[in-house]
């Protein structure tokens, strides 16, 4: 019988089209299924506390989901590195399979590792699990990364053909070593004291059965009025895959295959492709860019006059600004770890403009409290907003929460829904609620002005531009 293959999971907690899996399963022999608790190797980015909590569940369902193919998911916690050392040389493994992360820490990290078990003679490989396409695969006529989207997307779409979801696999040879592991409740991955997560039981069913049960839904009911609804945050129009993306409990080639088999004239289905399509691309730049996260993508913008303010930072955060838009949004965020898209625009724009906070700081929040914060994502979608990122919209286009308000919850049903203290607002006035006779006394008056915040916005940018003319 060929010895062990260890399969190492990371962000692909899923049986069905994982390539790393399947392979193990072909090679023959036990296949010895790992996930590691690596936090010191992700540095300044390990996982946020809404994160770590839907990792528990997704990591729970997984290893229920080998036990029915016959085998188990083994826990350990440390530095990948030294863990699949010891395990190979415990389970005289000769193969190791994973599939691949994009993360600058992870790229390092994989390689070093790679490097090091291949000089030993083992077997090993990855694969690409998470993406339609590979970054490297994707360039300009002229041999460099793309920048902006919409050739991007041509590029990807022309040149790639996505190949068809692989099947799971109906059974795992399990006859290996006898291997401890650690006790997912002992890694405390889900909050105790206080219990904050509430809110996320109620709105999310994580692991796989959960991610192909919302696709089913969204085909079924949202796709039709993808297209145009999406915009709408009142209403259930937007497919709520990221966090499944996110974890790899559904892949991106799954998603384009069941909308292959989909009929639609309205435009619906190339838009959802299309926003797959922004995944990609922030990986894209996340790959070809490791700075992203941390440092501007245009680097006019390092002398950009931001201003710093704990309070107002802090007052963002709790969802008290005064503006109901982006405290209805904020709200959503703590109580079910998402926010609908449209909103984070508006949430984010109003931070990085009117209150002129830096960008890093709302994406330092988003990746602590959303259930999907995707590095790639969160990093490429906070310097578009502020205008420093790849294909970014421009900086002195600024939202006003008002008339976004105004026009995308027109209803105030979104608004009323997070922000209760608004109920009996009547409705001209729901996205202004200081310009009544008598403002409600339990929801805060605005923090800044919105023209002043604008003008001095305009201000800063006319700034920047000066000192890089110098």
């Amino acid at each position: 019988m060929p010895s062990p293959t260890i399969i190492w999971f990371r962000q692909d907690l899923r049986l069905s089209d994982n390539p790393a899996l399947l392979a193990a399963t072909e090679r023959g022999g036990p296949v010895i299924a790992l996930y590691v608790l690596d936090d010191l190797s992700a540095g300044d980015w390990r996982i946020g506390g809404a994160s770590r909590w839907w990792l528990h569940q997704s990591l729970r369902l997984l290893d229920r989901g080998l036990r029915d193919l016959g085998s188990k998911l083994i826990l350990r916690r440390g530095e990948a590195g030294d863990i699949l050392d010891e395990l190979v040389e415990s389970a005289n493994a000769e193969a190791v399979f994973w599939n691949r992360c994009y993360e600058p820490t992870s790229i390092v990290r994989d390689r070093e590792i790679k490097s090091r078990l291949q000089s030993k003679g083992l077997d090993v490989r990855s694969f690409n699990g998470s993406l339609l396409a590979e970054p490297w695969e994707i360039e300009t006529k002229t041999g460099t990364p793309y920048r902006v989207f919409t050739p991007f997307w041509k590029a990807l779409v022309n040149s790639v053909t996505i190949a068809k979801p692989l099947e799971a696999p109906h059974r795992l040879a399990a006859d290996g070593p006898k291997l401890d592991s650690d006790k997912l409740e002992d890694w405390s991955l889900e909050p105790s004291k206080p219990d904050w997560a509430g809110g996320l039981r109620e709105s999310w069913q994580p692991g796989e059965a959960g991610a192909h049960q919302r696709l089913a839904l969204f085909m079924s009911d949202g796709l039709q009025h993808y297209a145009r609804g999406r915009d709408i945050p009142s209403q259930d129009f937007t497919s709520r895959l990221s966090p499944h993306l996110h974890w790899g409990e559904i892949s991106p080639r799954q998603i384009w295959s069941a909308l292959e088999h989909s009929s639609d004239a309205l435009g619906n289905i190339e838009k959802l492709k299309s926003e797959l399509g922004w995944r990609e691309f922030s990986y894209h730049l996340l790959y070809h860019t490791p700075q992203l996260p941390n440092e501007n993508l245009r680097p006019e913008f390092n002398s950009f006059p931001w201003k710093p303010d704990e309070q107002k930072l802090i007052a963002w955060q709790q969802g008290r600004t005064g503006y109901p838009i982006v405290d209805a949004g904020m709200r959503q965020l703590w109580h079910t770890g998402w926010m609908h898209n449209r909103v984070r625009m508006i949430a984010a724009s109003f931070l990085v403009k009117h209150l002129l906070q830096p960008w890093q700081d709302g994406a330092a929040w988003f990746w602590d409290t959303l259930v999907d914060a995707d590095l790639a994502s969160n990093s490429a979608s906070w310097q578009w907003v502020a205008g420093c990122g790849a294909d970014a919209a421009p900086y002195f286009r600024i939202f006003s929460p008002v008339l976004q308000g105004e026009k995308f919850d027109p209803d105030g049903h979104y608004v009323k829904h997070w922000l209760p203290e608004l109920t009996d607002v009547p409705l001209k006035k729901i996205h202004k609620p200081w310009t009544l006779d008598t403002p409600p006394s339990d929801y805060p008056a605005p923090i800044i002005d919105l023209a002043e915040g604008r003008n001095r916005a305009l201000k800063a940018y006319e700034t920047m531009k000066n000192a890089e003319a110098v």
